[in-house]
């Protein structure tokens, strides 16, 4: 579904004039993740989908979004994340939905792809003001410290994919790409559902 060039490592659009296989930002100052796999653009009427399944608790469109994410992560070029982990919740705000959408789409990839899933080797520590209110620099004042490897064992020499329902700067799963990669990951794959473009 998604359309277009679009750099490897974000998923950003590439514009005609680009040669390279990288955006410019991602050119300039990498992120640590290494590539990103994303199923759409954030528009209607996917947005609905995803904001169903956030916020309105409609878990079997879980299972629609992972079998299309299964069919991007085979399509990309290289292989497959050996583990695949969720963007995780604080504690607070998990109790307060009841679960975390993230977790309901990983689970269902990795049964469909075979590929081990875990749910806590990776933990948010501090319950953020919401990233969507913040400019970029506040995005990532706002992420440092918020998330801890709780299990190194299991991210150690691994290729990591990481799964969220939504990408739009890329702030969050940078940072959690950097501790990913502080814990020993050899690759870090963003997994999203959609991509601000």
């Amino acid at each position: 579904l998604l359309a277009g060039r679009r750099c490897v490592q974000c998923a950003i659009p590439l514009s005609a004039r680009h040669r390279a296989r990288h955006c410019d930002a991602c050119l300039a100052g990498a992120p640590d993740y290494d590539a990103t796999v994303a199923v759409a653009d954030y528009a209607w009427p996917l947005d609905h989908l995803v904001t169903g399944l956030k916020f309105r608790a409609q878990l079997p469109l879980a299972a629609w979004l992972a079998e299309r994410l299964g069919e991007a992560l085979l399509a990309a070029p290289g292989a497959l994340p050996e583990l695949l982990l969720p963007v995780p919740l604080s504690a607070q705000r998990l109790r307060s939905r009841g679960y975390n959408q993230a977790w309901e789409v990983a689970r269902r990839i990795a049964r469909r792809l075979d590929i081990p899933a875990h749910a806590n080797a990776l933990q948010r520590v501090r319950d953020n003001v919401a990233q969507a209110t913040l400019d970029r620099a506040e995005r990532l004042a706002n992420l440092h410290g918020a998330f801890v490897v709780a299990e190194p064992a299991r991210i150690a020499g691994r290729h990591i994919g990481v799964v969220d329902d939504v990408m739009t700067t890329g702030t969050t799963l940078g940072e959690i790409a950097t501790q990913l990669k502080r814990a020993g990951a050899t690759r870090v794959t963003n997994v999203v559902a959609l991509r601000t473009p």
